[in-house]
């Protein structure tokens, strides 16, 4: 039998007790989503103190790389830091690689680290579905900056923002193509955007990146406190990793004077709780037993359009008021 990690042992920074909690919260069985449920609600009260940040960016950018030089250098700075890595899932199989450790060895190596790889499974925006959970944890086990690094750009990276305090966005040094291939909403939701591989033949045109996205930014509007950043790194070579580093914690401190830094942590639980009551319904309604018995003839006759969507799942809605 799997023993449960105890809130004591992750107070105490026991990494092994910390990697056990992250997968009882992972898991999907009702008794462990339980025992999760009860040791989060007794660490609540030491979460909350780091600094979270989301990244993101292009396949090919080199995020691990990057992640590898600024966690060190955020280590060498006396800080701890976790990293949730959220790796892409087989659409066929559900198989994840989970290979963010092999790309990071001098980081996962450090006692004052801790690389957790997730799988994203069906999550939008290339976030696990138990990120959040993971992230409390690990502040409780006394990692005051978090990473969240997700799959990759794509249409939900609202999931990681809505999760953070600070969301930056690595990008290729060449913006031109893709800065047309890159969505506003993205560009809006960032607060610092790098330009990485800043060296060799690319370090000119990696400045010439800049000013394009420079005047990107200048064109969308930013709400708040905040004027985001257009900066240049060559996480390989080590360049530019300060700059980043002084970015987010200049955005941490402002934040907290104007009170911006509660404020954006208040609305975010709230979304949070809404987001879980709709998944907490969509899982009752697959597991009631009167709908589980009439869905398959409810999704033929949509299907054949015999019945339409509306109705349908009115007819579901109607079905899951049923008394168990």
């Amino acid at each position: 039998m799997r023993s449960t990690p105890t809130a004591e042992a992750i107070l105490a920074g026991d990494r092994r007790a910390l990697a056990k909690a992250i997968t009882l919260v992972e898991s999907q069985l009702p008794a462990d989503r339980d025992a999760a449920q009860a040791l989060l609600t007794s660490l609540l009260p030491h979460t909350g103190r780091s600094i979270r940040v989301g990244i993101t960016g292009v396949p090919g950018v080199g995020k691990s790389t990057f992640i590898e030089a600024f966690g060190q250098h955020v280590i060498d700075h006396g800080h701890r830091l976790a990293v949730l890595a959220v790796d892409p899932s087989s659409p066929v199989a559900g198989g994840s690689i989970l290979g963010d450790k092999t790309r990071m060895e001098t980081l996962s190596r450090s006692e004052s680290a801790f690389i957790r790889p997730s799988p994203a499974g069906k999550a939008l925006g290339g976030v696990a579905f138990k990120t959040r959970e993971s992230l409390m944890l690990c502040e409780a086990a006394g990692f005051d900056v978090v990473l969240v690094e997700t799959v990759g750009v794509g249409q939900s990276e609202h999931q990681v923002a809505g999760m953070v305090d600070f969301f930056l966005l690595l990008m290729l040094p060449g913006g031109g193509d893709e800065l047309q291939g890159i969505k506003k909403g993205i560009l809006e939701l960032a607060d610092a955007i790098v330009v990485n591989k800043a060296d060799g033949a690319s370090e000119a045109l990696a400045r010439t990146t800049q000013q394009h996205y420079r005047g990107a930014m200048s064109l969308l509007s930013h709400d708040g406190f905040w004027e985001p950043r257009v900066m240049t790194c060559s996480a390989l070579h080590g360049v530019g990793i300060s700059e980043v580093w002084e970015t987010i914690t200049d955005f941490a401190e402002e934040a907290r004077v104007n009170g911006a830094f509660e404020k954006a942590r208040a609305g975010q639980n709230f979304s949070w709780m809404r987001q879980l009551v709709d998944e907490m319904l969509r899982s009752s309604l697959s597991t009631h037993p009167a709908v589980q018995g009439a869905l398959p003839a409810i999704e033929e006759a949509v299907r054949s359009a015999q019945q339409t969507p509306l109705a349908a799942a009115q007819q579901i809605l109607a079905l899951s008021r049923e008394p168990l």
